[in-house]
């Protein structure tokens, strides 16, 4: 009986471990580097110059430098903390910056834009400065020394500095190392004070970025009588370097005193008023040569279709706090769920959509003004939750943690900022000067939506058809091939749909390259372990502005 029954079973056994030894010899890191290497070859064949040459020489540096950060990472060799259950990401963070501002100087050479074709260089340049200099990092503290990559970066390396050498002016050129030594500085602060939050790449995205937007606005307060364009876009410099200003200072507060008392939390208050109203209003008012308050009440007064939006977004406001409490409700009435399911979070990024898409179509002004403002509410509400400040620090605290993942590993809790930013970042990068009519042509009119359709529609689609119905799981990673199926499909829907309500897009037969942008950006979702709702929309973005 049993010798007529193991010869049925043996070959289920052998079929299995077949498919599971299949399954894991396929690296999703290097399909990681594949999609990015696929979207910088594009951005190649696009515009095809010395900088385009050096971004590949980039990524080439980075595909091994990255071998290095995860070996460091997995043995606890890295001098900071890094989030954990991810790869270093270097290589997807090393090329956003040079690719967005590839992309960007394209379309203003073509504009004729003489002054943000150069900004968009060293953006450019700026980008690469960055991904080099972490990847000297990473070879510093590798023992024993990588020879192999060492040469590797240093070739890819000495291209690009004749590059610069060859590209940018003396003024330029201090221009980037500036950034480069704000990163440095403030790479410390944040990776010191914030362990277990970023991954090398995610902090490399986002400090960079950062210390980008803190030098732009230095330049700018230094040159008051060069200052010039719409006041719209400099609400959002104002408000990163307020943030960053008073984050950085009560976290180091805080480190000698107690956060939860009232004094300390009165004492929070009376600053974060003495910094807005006393430094960073009277510092905007620079730059838009009017108070803010009062251009503030203009600007939303100015038409029934302000009013009207502001007051649709209020609704949906109160529509997401009612979906928190129920959910913190069910979990305290004695419901088993202590974490909040994939299907619940991604109603918020219905919500996203349903707030963003009026917005992009009846005023773009409106909404870049209206998230810039809900992100600092957002930065402002998680100091008051990390450092405890009464009487809302608590009850912050309670009413998220229902909502934390695996991504919120460190003390903040950043995946609603996450959100925020990659639903926002296409509206606030858009080259409005760059652009004819506030348009661009073909595939360049779905550039503001990049983050509704990466983030708001393909990454829910693609979440909850994958956790509900997904069988077929892309080899080495958790994510189904149904899911990411699903998620092209209803971009796609989701791009004739805007067609129809927005009659500034023209595709102009661009319909495979939206496609195939698509695609590439959905793959990238299938097999990245980094904050998706962060990079997926900067590369759509980068490929819709080709």
């Amino acid at each position: 009986m049993r010798a007529s029954v193991v010869p049925n079973i043996r070959p289920d056994l052998s079929s299995t471990h077949l498919h599971t030894a299949a399954t894991m010899q396929i690296n999703p890191v290097l399909v990681e580097s594949t999609v990015v290497l696929a979207v910088v070859l594009c951005v190649h064949m696009a515009v095809w110059n010395q900088l385009s040459w050096a971004s590949i020489a980039l990524f080439i540096q980075a595909f091994y430098v990255q071998h290095k950060w995860d070996r460091l990472l997995k043995s606890g060799g890295a001098v900071f903390q890094f989030r954990p259950s991810a790869n270093s990401g270097i290589v997807p963070a090393s090329m956003v910056m040079p690719l967005l501002g590839l992309a960007l100087r394209e379309r203003c050479a073509a504009s004729g834009n003489v002054y943000f074709e150069r900004f968009s260089i060293v953006v450019t340049v700026t980008g690469m400065m960055l991904a080099l200099f972490l990847s000297l990092i990473a070879l510093g503290v590798t023992r024993p020394v990588p020879t192999n990559t060492c040469v590797i970066a240093g070739i890819a390396g000495s291209a690009i500095f004749y590059t610069t050498k060859q590209t940018l002016t003396v003024s330029e050129v201090i221009e980037v190392l500036e950034v480069l030594l704000i990163f440095v500085y403030l790479s410390l602060i944040v990776l010191y004070l914030l362990p277990r939050s970023f991954t090398p790449g995610e902090a490399l995205l986002i400090v960079g970025g950062i210390s980008f937007i803190v030098n732009q606005l230095i330049k700018r307060s230094l040159n008051l009588a060069e200052v010039k364009g719409d006041p719209v876009n400099y609400f959002l410099p104002v408000v990163v370097v307020g943030s960053l200003l008073l984050g950085v200072f009560f976290a180091l507060l805080f480190c000698f005193m107690e956060s939860e008392t009232w004094v300390s939390s009165l004492f929070f208050h009376m600053m974060t008023a003495v910094l807005g109203l006393g430094i960073l209003m009277p510092w905007l008012s620079l730059f838009i040569r009017q108070h803010p308050l009062i251009w503030l009440l203009d600007f939303v007064m100015l038409n029934d279709r302000r009013l009207c939006l502001l007051a649709y977004w209020v609704l949906l406001a109160t529509v997401a706090t009612c979906v928190v409490l129920h959910q913190n409700y069910q979990r305290q009435s004695g419901s088993k769920k202590h974490q909040a399911s994939t299907v619940v979070r991604k109603y918020f990024h219905l919500i996203v959509v349903a707030t963003y898409v009026p917005g992009l179509v009846y005023d773009r002004q409106m909404l870049h003004v209206a998230s810039v403002g809900c992100l600092a509410v957002f930065l402002l509400l998680e100091y008051v939750r990390y450092f405890r400040i009464r009487p809302l620090g608590q009850l912050l605290r309670q009413l998220l943690t229902l909502f934390l993942d695996e991504r919120d590993s460190g003390p903040l809790i950043l995946t609603h900022i996450y959100l925020l930013l990659g639903m926002s970042l296409p509206v606030w990068l858009f080259p409005g000067p760059c652009a004819p009519k506030g348009i661009l042509p073909g595939a360049g009119g779905l550039v503001p939506y990049a983050g509704i359709l990466a983030v708001g529609i393909g990454d829910t689609v693609a979440s909850v058809c994958g956790s509900t119905m997904g069988e077929i799981r892309w080899p080495g990673t958790k994510k189904t091939m149904e899911g990411t199926a699903t998620s092209v499909f209803a971009q796609i829907i989701a791009v004739a749909i805007f067609l129809i309500f927005d009659g500034s897009i023209n595709l102009n037969s661009t319909y495979s390259w939206i496609v195939g942008s698509i695609t590439l950006v959905a793959m990238l979702e299938a097999y990245t372990s980094q904050i998706d709702n962060l990079f997926l929309p900067l590369y759509l973005f980068v490929l819709l502005m080709l």
